[in-house]
């Protein structure tokens, strides 16, 4: 039986768009009106659209903008008061890593927040469910991880994103309470859809790029740069880059990161706690 948050309903926040989105928005009906006035005023109508396109389009690939909408980049006040921080993990679950990180994780007694691909979620069921059984959370980060996810009309975007919450619901009995776009890329059309499935988008304060990277200490050096208490940390679990030894970067980071945590007096928790125990139920926060 699924338990944790209630579905979303009619009753769920209505939608507000951001200042730039609005701005947009009365930008194309001003120059819509400025043409059918003055159809002369065409060139400069459509060179502010295009313009306005351009800002829009540099917004959604800024994975950390809040430009379009609410995003986390950091814990509420209150956590980081707390000396609390958040250890994120994308792309698996994977059966071949996951379980190692769980094991490290739990050796020092540590939760993380695992942003989970659907179709691996449905592949690799018992391996999701051992997360939650640990105390981790597991969020969305869409049924398949397209590529082109950024690119997604409305209607294809609600059925990526609600797939994988009915997944991530049926599977563990909770239903996630964040998402994160693949890749962090996004469109306007993402924070409207977010807001009818009442999930709130995150991304991060810093990254180490463990997909790319091959250098455990080059992750590490990126994850620890000026780390402080409030930070949301990203890993991977999933499309994880391999040492020369043929070991995923995380299993060498992990340790080392959780050790200098420790050495900073830092607790990491989930997103999902940090929500709850600050009170934060809507999107906005």
């Amino acid at each position: 039986m699924v338990t944790g948050p209630t579905p979303p309903s009619p009753s769920s926040p209505r939608w507000r768009p951001s200042p730039l989105v609005c701005g947009s928005l009365g930008l194309h009906a001003g120059a819509l009106a400025a043409v059918l006035a003055r159809p002369s005023l065409w060139p400069w109508a459509l060179g502010a659209v295009i313009a306005d396109h351009a800002l829009l389009t540099a917004a959604g690939l800024s994975p950390r903008s809040a430009l379009l909408g609410p995003n986390w980049t950091r814990l509420p006040q209150a956590a980081a008061s707390r000396g609390e921080i958040a250890i994120t993990i994308d792309d698996g679950p994977d059966p071949r890593i996951t379980p190692r990180v769980l094991d490290l994780l739990e050796q020092r007694g540590a939760t993380a927040t695992f942003f989970c691909i659907g179709e691996r979620v449905q592949r690799y069921a018992e391996l999701t469910r051992e997360m939650v059984r640990r105390g981790h959370s597991v969020e969305n980060h869409s049924q398949r991880h397209l590529n082109y996810f950024s690119l997604l009309g409305p209607g294809r975007l609600v059925a990526e994103i609600e797939r994988a919450q009915d997944t991530i619901a049926i599977t563990t009995g909770q239903h996630p309470l964040f998402f994160r776009a693949p890749a962090g890329l996004r469109s306007p059309f993402l924070d409207p859809v977010l807001s009818r499935l009442s999930l709130r988008l995150a991304s991060w304060t810093r990254r180490g790029f463990d997909t790319v990277s091959a250098r455990p200490e080059k992750v590490l050096g990126k994850l620890t740069r000026g780390l402080g208490a409030g930070d949301i940390l990203l890993l991977h679990d999933g499309h994880a880059a391999l040492t020369g030894r043929g070991m995923a970067v995380i299993l060498e980071v992990l340790p080392r990161l959780l050790d200098a945590l420790a050495a900073a007096d830092l607790t990491p928790v989930t997103l999902r706690a940090a929500l709850v125990a600050d009170g934060l139920q809507g999107r906005a926060a």
